[in-house]
């Protein structure tokens, strides 16, 4: 008796000389019981906690079916809670152990998820969204007809299309500050590859308005062409055509009327409420009632 109560009181005090995460006092529990009130934990939004019930499922029962799944959740309950480096090492620790398993593909999933949500605007460094376009593209590439791909895709064209804008944004600086070529090259990356996006249009529009500055009328003619050809009725048409026509070069397409600037820019989302859900089946119910398999499993140390 009077060892475990120094333990106990060992447990309590390193808890609160410590301001880490709590976790629970080892007791063993039934492996349900524990994937239960985890997966109760996670349907409150009570992350860490949730996270810890399935550690302690991975630590109880380590050679299970449950603990599979607990790495899965864990990442889930990472990820929910903004600690992406953890949700990323979750989902590479299944990968790792589960290579071949189908729950892998969600893994692969929620891993590029959380590339793409710690993504910044086009201002700042777009590290991150390089590693989100990889990782989404991976999704796709290896589970190509799931779920997972399907929104993938949509990121996908998000992600190119900050990266677009990411050239745009110093490509404009260039032309403020006078370096017209080094301003070109940010435009023709655009239009070479990132050619579906929303900012291709301005891209063209910027190489006609760079070559006739700089004195190339022969490619600032052909960029022209390129626009009038695929955006008749876009504004930066219209623009790049008025140009044109003012140093005698006027186009074959005339620019068709209507539309604005801006509009058809496709938005950047990123809600935690549109991201699937770990794919593991609802365990079967411990013989107790939900609340107090709940409550018997409840942490013994804050």
């Amino acid at each position: 008796m009077v060892l475990v109560a120094a333990t106990c009181a060992l447990a309590l005090a390193a808890c609160a000389g410590n301001k880490k995460k709590p976790r629970l006092v080892y007791e063993e529990r039934p492996v349900e019981l524990l994937y239960a009130t985890g997966a109760n934990r996670l349907d409150r939004g009570l992350w860490n906690q949730a996270i810890n019930y399935f550690q302690e499922v991975e630590r109880q029962h380590p050679y299970s079916e449950w603990s599979r799944r607990a790495i899965l959740m864990q990442a889930y309950a990472h990820y929910q809670s903004n600690d992406y480096p953890e949700a990323i090492g979750d989902a590479d620790r299944f990968i790792q152990l589960y290579p071949g398993n189908p729950a892998a593909a969600y893994a692969h999933y929620i891993k590029a998820i959380c590339y793409f949500e710690q993504i910044v605007d086009v201002g700042r460094d777009q590290a991150a969204t390089g590693q989100a376009l990889e990782a989404l593209r991976a999704v796709v590439q290896r589970y190509p007809t799931t779920e997972y791909a399907q929104d993938a895709r949509l990121k996908i064209d998000m992600v190119n299309d900050q990266l677009a804008g990411k050239e745009m944004t110093v490509g404009r600086w260039y032309l403020r500050n006078g370096d017209t070529l080094a301003g070109v090259n940010r435009f023709k990356t655009v239009v070479d590859r990132y050619q579906t996006t929303t900012h291709t249009p301005e891209a063209l529009y910027r190489l006609v308005e760079s070559y006739l500055t700089l004195g190339l009328l022969d490619e600032a003619r052909k960029n022209g062409a390129v626009l009038g050809y695929n955006y008749p009725g876009d504004p930066w048409y219209r623009d790049a055509y008025r140009l044109l026509t003012d140093k005698g070069l006027r186009p074959a397409v005339e620019p068709e009327s209507g539309g604005k600037k801006g509009l058809g820019r496709l938005p950047f989302i990123k809600d935690k409420g549109r991201t699937i859900r770990p794919p593991a089946p609802t365990p079967p119910a411990p013989q107790t009632s939900t609340d107090a398999a709940a409550s018997a499993a409840e942490p013994k140390a804050n």
